[in-house]
């Protein structure tokens, strides 16, 4: 493959690979238009629509729905097509579908239940196009450097949350939060255009047996992996406390603080920052104490973030304990995931790549949903800020419970997949 030029890059830099390189462009503009959708979606609840608190936990709620739904047969789907195709198409359907809003809004036809189906519709996407995407990134890169892509890919989502909240805020202000959602769509385009030009090497995809025994093969693989499971409540616990606390962040800065969208969207940039220290120094973390407890240090520094707004609700150190919570959180959010991309995706023999993600996925959503809701149904009785400090709390003590466990605890490099498991799951294609 021809080589980048140097930009002041290491020799082995993953960005010095042209295949790697145009799908991190990719990434980077499907994240800075997300950024937007992040912003300008609850914003048109909140502000145009006068949401409430429960009301935004249904919206949450509506685009996590999906993992619960169709995870599962969406991962023996996808092991049996190519990726690329998928990841493409998702982004192509999303495009479509943020573009419902304007488009009603337009024609005076815009309401919460609307909102509702075009969350639903992202998550129904997300749900195989996500998982796809995922598996196309160890189709690019070699397993072993899976942290350090996983990195790559947080750092290009980190610089897009860097610029991109304050671009939406600046979008929301100049023309509404509905037309600023076409700047998502526009740059869901480029990003499938970069992806129609992607180069990758996919062996061909698995026929199975038959689709309930591939289901089972996919389940059983992940219960039998002590990591997995591991991994599984761990990640599950954090994104019930995440969405909980996702769901009032806003309606907090909006109304609790009483600012102001352009405001909000500056706020917002703390949290780009934060993803981007850990996007650049989160591999080195892990390098040197390991992926597992690497991870616990992502609970930990959520944690602490979500805690700040309840101990300091209102006024100026109100507003700055917002943005540290953006900051904690998205340091913490990124240590979360880069290693837990990498560990499941290490342990896993490559014909078994969707139904895991798949499965795994599944298994750390189906906390999100009821997340999501207890997250609204706190916040309209007992306060925004309460919310925010019950998830910080629990998040503390997922910390504790995680560093518990061996299989967390005391993993200081990546696992390796077992080749009597890549033999077993391979065996039904050979049979076909």
């Amino acid at each position: 493959m021809p080589a980048a030029r140097p930009w002041g890059l290491a020799p082995d830099d993953l960005l010095r690979d042209a295949v790697y390189r145009r799908l991190w462009i990719s990434v980077l503009c499907s994240s800075v238009g997300a950024q937007v959708t992040i912003l300008a979606l609850p914003l048109t609840a909140a502000l145009l629509l006068q949401a409430t608190p429960t009301q935004m936990g249904l919206l949450t709620a509506a685009e996590l729905l999906p993992f619960a739904l169709v995870s599962l047969p969406a991962g023996v789907w996808l092991d049996r097509v190519r990726k690329l195709p998928v990841y493409l198409a998702g982004e192509l359907a999303i495009a479509l579908a943020v573009v419902l809003v304007p488009l009603c809004w337009w024609m005076d036809a815009l309401a919460m239940p609307l909102l509702y189906g075009v969350g639903f519709v992202i998550g129904l996407v997300n749900v195989a196009a996500g998982s796809a995407a995922q598996i196309v990134l160890t189709q690019v890169v070699p397993r072993e450097r899976l942290v350090e892509a996983h990195a790559r890919n947080a750092l290009a989502s980190s610089g897009a949350e860097v610029a991109g909240p304050g671009l939406a805020g600046a979008l929301v202000k100049a023309l509404g939060a509905p037309l600023a959602l076409l700047f998502d769509a526009l740059l869901l385009l480029v990003s499938a255009v970069l992806l129609r030009g992607l180069r990758v090497t996919e062996q061909p995809p698995a026929v199975g047996t038959g689709f309930s025994a591939d289901l089972r093969a996919g389940l059983d693989f992940v219960r039998r992996q002590r990591l997995l499971v591991a991994l599984a409540w761990a990640v599950g616990g954090w994104q019930l406390c995440h969405n909980g606390a996702l769901v009032v962040q806003i309606l907090h800065a909006s109304r609790g603080l009483g600012l102001s969208e352009q405001v909000i969207g500056l706020c917002y940039a703390a949290l780009g920052a934060g993803t981007i220290s850990a996007s650049l120094y989160g591999s080195r973390l892990s390098r040197r104490v390991g992926p597992g407890p690497s991870m616990v240090v992502g609970f930990v520094l959520c944690g602490l973030g979500w805690l700040l707004p309840w101990l300091l609700p209102a006024g100026r150190a109100g507003v700055a304990a917002f943005v540290a919570m953006l900051l904690l959180a998205g340091t913490g959010g990124v240590l979360v995931f880069i290693n837990f991309l990498a560990m499941r995706q290490a342990v896993t023999p490559a014909p078994l790549l969707g139904r895991m993600t798949a499965t795994m996925r599944w298994l750390i959503l189906l906390p999100a949903v009821p997340g999501a809701l207890l997250g609204g149904w706190v916040g309209e009785r007992f306060g925004l800020t309460v919310t925010l400090g019950a998830a910080g709390l629990l998040a503390l003590l997922l910390a504790a419970l995680a560093w518990r466990s061996d299989q967390i605890r005391d993993l200081r490099r990546l696992p390796s997949a077992t080749p009597v498991l890549a033999d077993a799951a391979a065996e039904p294609t050979r049979a076909a």
